[in-house]
């Protein structure tokens, strides 16, 4: 099944794959870990907001059919 997203849910999907990304990133780096606060508050700030915007906010099952499109993935995989 296709999914059409909006503008403002496709801004979201990818906000949230960036921040998943950075934190994946940060997170498996020894040396960037300890600083993970300060490396992920733009990408946290970032998703947030386009989340808001896209009125998906505490719709994380919406959001993960979302990001499952945009990656082309199965269904709930980020």
């Amino acid at each position: 099944m296709t999914t059409t997203l909006t503008v403002q849910e496709r801004a979201a999907a990818q906000a949230y794959l960036r921040l998943l990304e950075t934190a994946q990133a940060v997170l498996t780096d020894p040396g960037l870990a300890p600083m993970a606060g300060v490396y992920l508050s733009s990408p946290m700030a970032e998703a947030d907001e386009a989340l808001r915007r896209a009125g998906l906010t505490g719709n994380e099952a919406r959001l993960l059919r979302l990001v499952s499109s945009v990656r082309g993935g199965e269904p709930g995989l980020a």
